[in-house]
Parts: C-alpha cells; structure tokens; sequence
C-alpha cells in the first residue's frame, strides 16, 4: 500500500470515528460545569458523555460467511453500498469493556513483555479508554440488511456501531 493511500485511508478512518462521536453519536450531554467565560468557544470535553447506539451486529461465525447484519431501521443506509468495494466498519470491544481495562493505558505490544510499555494509542491494543475499533474489509455482497465481507478481527455478535464506504 502506497503511503498516500495509508494516509487517505487513515484520515478517513479518524473522519468515520469523528462522525461517529458526532453525528451519530445519538443525544449528547452537556459537559457539566460552567464555561470559562459568557464568550468562551470552547466547551471542556472532559465531562461530555455521548449515547452510541449499535445499528447492527457482527455475525462472525466458524465455517460460515463473515456479514454485518444491519437492524432494520438502519438499512435505507445501506442504498448504494453494493458499488463500493471496501467498508470502513466501526464496532465496539465489548468483551474488554471494564473500568479496569478501559484504565489501561500503557501496554506490552502484542502482550510480549520483551516489548517495552508502550502507549495505547501508538498500539493497536484493545485496552483503550473508548473502545471503539476500526477495521477495512472488502465487501463480497450486500443483499437486503445483510453485508457479506471477506473477514474481520472481531467477534460474533460484536455491536457495529458504524459502517462507512472505503
């Protein structure tokens, strides 16, 4: 992969994260607390809570085709993505989501301790604060609610919270 390729598809993924902490985000709190000022621009995140809601769920079975099975109401969304040839599926680690594991910000890549401590965030660790995941995969067929993909680093009935073309 061409390094301007890795860097339109990275940018793209940072843009689907956003977007989902923004427009689909659901209802968002107020951060609590009052601003700096009447004419402050700025608003401090780190009271701000977000509702996410899964549009669907991963149906990664042994031995059967890989899909990403869209709820129902969410499937209008799907129109045009059959010409598309990869999906940027944004889901949720929800088998690591403990207050202990989402504290861990330092960590041994690739759990090997020979690895010096590293930052979550220059790993791809799923130890993370929020544990939103990212994976490129390459669309096989879109039939109805139903995307069939080639593979994906996730487990079966793992909460999508995003799809968007790649």
């Amino acid at each position: 992969m061409t390094d301007s390729r890795r860097d339109f598809l990275a940018g793209s993924a940072a843009l689907a994260v956003a977007g989902v902490l923004g427009a689909l985000g659901g209802e968002r709190a107020e951060a609590e607390g009052p601003k700096a000022g009447a004419d402050a621009a700025e608003t401090d995140f780190r009271n701000v809570t977000y509702t996410l809601r899964p549009i669907g769920r991963i149906r990664n079975r042994k031995g059967k085709p890989v899909q990403l099975e869209v709820f129902e109401q969410y499937v209008p969304g799907l129109l045009g993505l059959e010409h598309c040839k990869q999906v940027m599926v944004v889901w949720w680690f929800h088998k690591n989501d403990t207050p202990e594991k989402r504290s861990i910000l330092k960590v041994h890549p690739r759990g090997n301790p020979d690895n010096p401590l590293t930052g979550v965030f220059a790993t791809h660790s799923p130890f993370r604060p929020n544990l939103i995941a990212l994976t490129i995969c390459k669309i096989l067929s879109v039939k109805g609610g139903l995307v069939t993909i080639d593979s994906i680093d996730a487990f079966d009935d793992t909460p999508i919270i995003d799809l968007k073309s790649g």
